[in-house]
This record gives C-alpha cells, sequence and structure tokens, in this order.
C-alpha cells in the first residue's frame, strides 16, 4: 500500500471556469492529474486530497466534481478548503457521496492498515501574510478540531502505525515558526503533514522537517500536476 498526496483541483464541472487565467501550465491540468494518476496509483493505495477540490458554490455542483475522481484508483481522503463552498456540513456531504473509496475528515481521522490520516481544514497562521484580528477565532477552533482529531486516532493507534495530518491550510509560516498546529503535530507523535493552498510564484519549501515530522506542500500546480508519494 503507498500513499500519494495531491491538493488543490478546483474542478469546475458544473460551470466550467478558465483555468489557464492563473497561468499557461493550468491548461488541460485535470487531464494532466488524471494521466499521473492512472500511472502510479492501485486499488490498494490511498490519495489523500487537501481541500480546495471544486469551485462549486452547491452541494450538487461540488459532489459531481468529487465524483470525476470516482473511476481512478484508490481510497481518496478528503479535507475541506477555503474554496469548498458547497462543503456545508460534514453529514451533508458524506451521505451525498455516491462511491465507496471516499472519505470525508472533519476533526476526526480514518485507518487503513498501518495508516491513520487524521484531518481538517486548519486556517491562516499568526505571522502569516493574510492573517488579520478576525482570523484569531478562527484559527483557535482549528486547533481544536485538530485536538478532536488526534483523540479519534489516539483510539485506533497501535504500535507502528503511520499518523498523517492532512490539512488545507500551511501548518506555519514560511519561516516555521512554532504554531498551536505545529504544537499538536509534536505532541500527538504525528510522522507526516500534508498541506496545499499555496499557488503560483508565492515561495514556501515543498518538503521539509520540523520537529522530526515531514511536511509536504502538494498544491497540485506546484507539483506540477502530479500526485506526490508521501508514504
Amino acid at each position: 500500500m503507498k500513499v500519494f498526496a495531491i491538493s488543490d483541483l478546483h474542478l469546475s464541472g458544473c460551470n466550467p471556469k478558465p483555468m489557464d487565467i492563473f497561468g499557461a501550465g493550468w491548461e488541460g491540468h485535470f487531464e494532466k492529474i488524471k494521466n499521473d494518476w492512472r500511472e502510479k496509483v492501485t486499488d490498494d493505495d490511498i490519495v489523500l486530497i487537501g481541500g480546495d477540490t471544486s469551485w462549486g458554490q452547491k452541494l450538487e455542483e461540488g459532489m459531481f466534481d468529487v465524483n470525476s475522481l470516482a473511476p481512478l484508483a484508490g481510497r481518496k481522503v478528503f479535507v475541506r478548503g477555503n474554496h469548498d463552498y458547497w462543503w456545508n456540513g460534514i453529514t451533508r456531504v458524506r451521505n451525498a457521496a455516491a462511491d465507496g473509496s471516499f472519505t470525508f475528515l472533519q476533526n476526526d481521522c480514518v485507518k487503513f492498515g498501518n495508516v491513520i490520516v487524521a484531518g481538517s481544514r486548519g486556517w491562516a497562521c499568526p505571522g502569516s501574510s493574510d492573517f488579520g484580528e478576525h482570523d484569531m477565532a478562527i484559527y483557535l477552533r482549528e486547533a481544536e478540531r485538530f485536538k478532536l482529531a488526534f483523540q479519534a486516532a489516539e483510539k485506533v493507534r497501535e504500535e507502528g502505525d503511520i499518523l498523517i495530518a492532512l490539512m488545507h491550510y500551511p501548518p506555519c509560516t514560511v519561516k516555521g515558526e512554532d504554531t498551536l498546529f505545529t504544537e499538536l503535530f509534536e505532541k500527538n507523535g504525528v510522522n507526516k503533514v500534508v498541506f496545499g493552498h499555496l499557488h503560483g510564484s508565492y515561495y514556501y519549501p515543498f518538503r521539509f522537517e520540523k520537529g522530526r515530522i515531514e511536511y509536504r506542500l502538494t498544491s497540485c500546480d506546484k507539483v506540477k500536476f502530479s500526485l506526490v508519494q508521501i508514504y
């Protein structure tokens, strides 16, 4: 079993949005992702999808894009991104899922073999360029959601298991300063962290280690529209 990850697919099957306005590389980006996916992933593998899956505004629009991943191999694990407006209530999302290979996380976890994935959206962190006073309450709330996710993980974790944290937002600033997220990851023995959100020329390391935890940025344009093998 292998674990792959990719984030920020920004699909728009119901109301097509031209993505090449964000750069020439985005032209036909979903076909690039699918072609790479087919070459790498088997039905025994896991694919982590770190938010911003769909531009859809309504649940049925978002699920149309999510369901476009159903024919692709592997078990898919999703968290919500800041543009996933269609994701309005975790119960509604789970009930709308048409495929058994989908798992949607929100302050909880899922276990496959010896791999546990704990996830939530996260939020902008203090010290980040996009963090303002109004963000503090959401930041604190998202940290509490990760506490719940790790409580759930602790109930199923066994010796030798790998614990992966899946989120949408970067877990710390570009300088690597400690945040509530990184402190929780270290406290709860997380092995790897997967995130997205960042695009274009914005600088952030693709892969780094902090507190003996490996962090991976997987926004699809940052990784050339290909899946990143995490484990």
